[in-house]
């Protein structure tokens, strides 16, 4: 810490990224900012460096003194009087969901694979690949004739954090290689952005982009979302019993009429019975049929998934900016190609009065507080009311298609593209999962703020109800044999 006067300066040799410059000294050809002083006659003699010291000095901003030539460029600095200082810090990231329970996910669609590292997870939770592997078998690409065709088994392989099948509460690693890739069916989207695609931004953003695959705009990148989320669905069941479904309701204009399935009984079984991943037989017929019409034609479109989570405690949210609902929707409209968002009676909700909109309160005969209707989707304020909560996502036609389109290249000129590679014709039989567990990391993130916050202490059981524990203590105590 250098002292001048009443100014002080406290620098921390920190390295920025090599991405970012930050000039934030002027440099030794710069004039002085200060003019020179004459000494006091009362004032002690002030000792001077030698002249070469002098010229070797970048000068600061007047009362702070000077750093010597070898400080170097990436310096992070605060200035202030007294106790008050102002800080400059740059944060940029962009790749880590969650709070308490931490989701960081990395790879990109044609690198040498993808994943994640989840902090936070409490230990002792029994985990092993197999239960990754049943969400990701669901996400993985290849899978009918309605997704792409890129083959993909999406192994995955726990690399570090649990132990004996347990979770250590240390970071877990999880990572899916990059098998099937054809760089080649990209030269083309090297040349010119695809229309609707992520491949001008990226460029407007970073001057740079991985052209292959979309790079990490590739909805590969959700194979770390999706490893998490199977990890999040498990702890969220043996805590307190939630369950988080998510089915196809609309491809195109096909629409799932609203009556046509009971959110307190529809199934896993249900919904993957089918390849279009819609719980009704029939509707699910008429989604597939409009999907291959487009498909032989090297067309695409789009649809909504519906989301369902069952048995949730209430007291879940924070209000105002960590709304339950907030979350969820920053959550899905992260998803690639997701459009829209809306939950309980969404945009509908508008045509109603309010005496036709609320949901009137009960008592139920196990003396609970319920709600006659659910409009509010299971959230009220924020926070979550003990009701279902259900939600809608829409998702927008892919954006790479076999047909030609009118373009721009990177060097700025008008031009045609018929774009290559393998893509979904529709995305929302492969999203379903992406959804489901997308909605069970806000769950288990803001289920672990509540406990932190509201059951550090004696609760008001007058009001207030523990997140109580659905499995047995046995099932969660590490084998010490």
């Amino acid at each position: 810490m250098l002292r001048r006067g009443r100014w002080r300066l406290r620098a921390v040799y920190k390295p920025l990224p090599a991405y970012l410059p930050l000039p934030l000294l002027p440099s030794p050809s710069s004039p002085s900012p200060t003019k020179p002083t004459k000494p006091s006659p009362m004032a002690a003699p002030v000792s001077q460096p030698p002249v070469a010291a002098r010229a070797s000095t970048r000068l600061l901003p007047r009362g702070l003194g000077a750093l010597p030539e070898s400080a170097p460029a990436s310096l992070r600095f605060s200035v202030g009087r007294r106790r008050r200082a102002a800080r400059l810090e740059v944060k940029a990231s962009g790749n880590v969901f969650g709070n308490h329970f931490q989701v960081a996910t990395y790879g990109e669609s044609h690198g040498g694979g993808v994943g994640c590292v989840i902090s936070g997870c409490p230990p002792r939770i029994p985990l092993t690949e197999a239960d990754m592997q049943l969400e990701l078998d669901r996400r993985r690409p290849g899978q009918s004739r309605i997704t792409t065709p890129r083959k993909e088994t999406d192994t995955c392989k726990i690399l570090s954090g649990t132990h004996e099948g347990m979770t250590t509460g240390t970071p877990i690693h999880v990572f899916v290689p990059n098998t099937d890739q054809r760089g080649g069916d990209y030269s083309e989207m090297a040349k010119a952005y695809r229309p609707s695609h992520a491949d001008a931004t990226y460029d407007f953003k970073y001057g740079v982009r991985a052209v292959q695959g979309g790079g990490r705009s590739s909805a590969r990148e959700t194979i770390g979302r999706v490893a998490a989320g199977a990890l999040a669905k498990k702890i969220l069941k043996l805590k307190s019993g939630v369950e988080i479904l998510a089915f196809v309701s609309k491809v195109h204009q096909v629409v799932l009429p609203e009556d046509a399935v009971d959110y307190e009984t529809v199934t896993m079984e249900q919904i993957e019975s089918n390849i279009v991943r819609c719980p009704d037989p029939e509707y699910a017929e008429k989604m597939i049929a409009a999907i291959d019409k487009v498909r032989v034609r090297g067309d695409s479109i789009g649809g909504v998934v519906t989301c369902i989570a069952r048995n949730v405690p209430r007291g879940i949210g924070s209000p105002v900016f960590d709304k339950l609902e907030a979350e969820l929707a920053k959550a899905m409209l992260s998803l690639p190609a997701s459009k829209g968002f809306e939950i309980g009676s969404g945009f509908a909700g508008t045509d109603f009065t309010g005496s036709e909109h609320n949901d009137e309160f009960y008592m139920d005969e196990a003396g609970n507080v319920r709600t006659r209707t659910n409009r509010s989707g299971g959230v009220q304020g924020g926070i979550s009311n003990g009701e279902i909560i259900y939600f809608k996502v829409a998702f927008k036609p892919t954006a790479t298609i076999g047909k030609k389109q009118n373009t721009v290249s990177r060097e700025h000129q008008d031009v045609e593209l018929l774009a290559r590679g393998r893509h979904d014709p529709c995305v929302v039989p492969r999203a379903v999962p992406m959804v489901e567990s997308m909605a069970a990391l806000v769950l288990m993130d803001q289920l672990m703020a509540h406990i932190a916050q509201c059951e550090m202490f004696p609760l008001n059981l007058a009001l207030q109800e523990p997140i109580g524990s659905a499995s047995s203590a046995s099932e969660l105590a590490p084998n010490l044999s």
